[in-house]
């Protein structure tokens, strides 16, 4: 019986530590992160992929900040993640139309950029904590920065002040049915990247958009739910989920329970700004009736498909 993955590569695979990020570079880290994919193609897998897209938003919101000097209107955080949806979709689908063509396999890969529907009254819409960009600013351009664009800047690690912005939850992909059909006949989908466009639904059923970054591992598990995939994929920069990393007493976890997640979680094992939101993902794609969530590196996904390696997050 054939099986459906979606599987979620971090926007880090594409641009690495110590790069400037060129599309020449980007498109050689994108072909090399496909190889695995293929394989699991080859095996029979029916497969959407998803993509972080922090790198490549901060360049923008940087650009941004750039031309806004030179007098060019600057485009909202909404319409940037539409953008990263369209380059870095092109570059993966193009990518993977020509290894498959290589390796002699006929599919079709479509990007689909994707709407994802929040609350518009979700917590974090009152209270953003969401840092974007790599630009610090003074205490005094914080300030002016408040004022003449409204935005909400915050103290990072004593380095100076970033802009924030929400991180709400997502409800709803826009269009699931779309990619679940995509999916189901074979081809491959790729959807809700850097975790999707957010926008909330007015009172006359109308969707407005909003400046916010939904996190990509929590969308990622949304689709995973509405394509009633049987495996979520978490692809990221270790083979296993561990607890005590870094530690002489590090511990790599082979198998680990919703249970046990929720503990160690609770224990601080996996900090927020790394393996945090993946396991909360996992749980919740778990506990609202996904079967299995795989974690392991996009280096190491073929044999984390065989048993060899990875960490299973199972009920």
């Amino acid at each position: 019986m054939k099986k459906t993955a979606v599987l979620a590569l971090g926007g880090n695979a594409i641009i690495k530590a110590g790069e400037k990020g060129t599309i020449t570079e980007q498109f050689k880290n994108t072909r090399d992160s496909l190889g695995g994919v293929v394989e699991l193609i080859s095996q029979g897998y029916a497969l959407a992929l998803t993509h972080g897209n922090g790198p490549q938003v901060g360049n923008l919101l940087r650009q941004q900040e750039a031309g806004e000097k030179e007098g060019l209107a600057p485009l909202p955080l909404g319409v940037l993640n539409a953008a990263t949806e369209g380059t870095m979709g092109y570059m993966i689908e193009q990518s993977l139309q020509n290894r498959l063509l290589r390796s002699g396999i006929k599919k079709d890969v479509i990007t689909i950029i994707s709407q994802v529907v929040v609350d518009k009254n979700d917590p974090s819409m009152l209270n953003p904590t969401k840092y974007v960009g790599s630009t610090y600013y003074s205490k005094e351009e914080a300030d002016e920065l408040t004022r003449s664009l409204g935005w909400t800047l915050k103290e990072d690690s004593g380095k100076g002040y970033r802009r924030v912005v929400p991180s709400p939850m997502p409800k709803e992909i826009i269009p699931a049915g779309i990619i679940k059909n995509i999916v189901d006949s074979g081809n491959i989908a790729i959807a809700v990247g850097g975790g999707g466009i957010p926008v909330y639904v007015e009172a006359d059923g109308s969707l407005e958009g909003v400046d916010a970054v939904i996190d990509k591992d929590f969308a990622s598990a949304l689709l995973a739910l509405e394509i009633e995939a049987d495996l979520f994929v978490i692809l990221t920069g270790v083979d296993k989920v561990s607890i005590n990393y870094g530690k002489e007493n590090q511990e790599d976890l082979d198998v680990l329970s919703v249970a046990d997640a929720k503990r160690h979680y609770a224990d601080k094992q996996f900090p927020a700004g790394s393996m945090g939101p993946k396991i909360m993902a996992a749980i919740d794609f778990i506990e609202r009736g996904g079967k299995e969530v795989l974690i392991t590196s996009i280096d190491r996904i073929v044999d984390a498909f065989a048993g060899k390696t990875g960490t299973r997050i199972v009920m």
